[in-house]
């Protein structure tokens, strides 16, 4: 039987203590899910949905320690995982890796075959994904991309259709994932010029704040349009208003790039995603779409 201390390693090694990238993941999903069904989804989507986002970012978690075992040991921040402290072996980290990917491909089976095939293209992004770092100047973008890819799911699974409208969901998200990731990568900037990883931090240089409040411009303005194209209400507009606001004080914490603080900024997103789903949640149960 697994010892506790085993277990405890796993939940480490797949951030399970660590649940901000489940909601960064979860939030642009449910946007798709409530979007796509023009109010609260069938629920058994919706759970599914949920469960298969745990297991996609855990496994996610594992596979991307597993392509940067000797790297983290260099890195302050990381240098503690299971898998860069030698707790967790290589061969454990791939194993738990496919056995989430595998459970989580057994939850979209009840689902059309619009979804299945969209859910193959999600699996080959979040195994790839932690490779790129090594080749591609801008990983952020292609994380952008599997970040994003709940939204065509969950539109697929609702409605067994991919409207035009997701694909400018799904470059609002991009940006915002790009946004939010370049501010995680500066916390560790210092670290990945030194072992030559390349980030989207260190791609845009001294230009960094700037591309990280462009991709916030990009992705409320594409927002505020979807709303337009949708004729959302009044609550989807305030909720657009106080991500505003949200990403202002983003700012006031990246200004002078301290590290603690960059990272904090990154934190503050799970608040951006709320809020946004908030506010389509709030304007579908006033226009009665429940």
């Amino acid at each position: 039987m697994m010892n506790k201390e085993r277990l405890i390693a796993y939940a480490k090694l797949i951030r399970l203590d660590k649940p901000i990238g489940i909601l960064l993941l979860l939030w642009p999903t449910l946007w798709g899910l409530w979007l796509a069904a023009e109010g609260l989804p069938d629920l058994m989507i919706l759970l599914i949905f949920v469960m298969g986002t745990v297991l996609m970012r855990s496994a996610g978690c594992a596979i991307n320690d597993f392509a940067d075992r000797r790297i983290d040991p260099h890195v302050e921040r990381t240098k503690n995982r299971p898998l860069a402290a030698g707790i967790v072996t290589p061969k454990e980290a791939v194993l738990l890796a496919a056995g989430l990917s595998f459970c989580a491909f057994l939850l979209v089976l009840p689902l059309n075959q619009l979804t299945w095939l969209l859910s193959v293209g999600a699996l080959f992004l979040a195994g790839t994904y932690p490779f790129t770092k090594r080749f591609f100047a801008m990983p952020q973008a292609y994380l952008g991309i599997a970040f994003s890819f709940g939204i065509p799911m969950a539109f697929a699974a609702q409605t067994g259709e991919l409207p035009a409208i997701i694909w400018l969901l799904l470059v609002a998200n991009l940006c915002w994932v790009i946004a939010y990731d370049t501010e995680y990568a500066m916390v560790d900037k210092m670290d990945d010029l030194k072992i030559d990883i390349k980030t989207s931090a260190i791609t845009l240089g001294r230009f960094d704040i700037t591309g990280i409040m462009l991709c916030h411009t990009i992705f409320l303005g594409i927002m505020v349009y979807v709303g337009w194209l949708l004729q959302r209400g009044v609550p989807y507009y305030l909720s657009l208003a106080a991500v505003l606001g949200l990403v202002g004080y983003q700012y006031a914490l990246i200004r002078e790039r301290n590290p603690a603080n960059c990272f904090k900024a990154f934190l503050h997103n799970n608040w951006v995603g709320a809020t946004v789903f908030a506010g389509i949640a709030l304007d579908f149960l006033l226009t009665g779409s429940f």
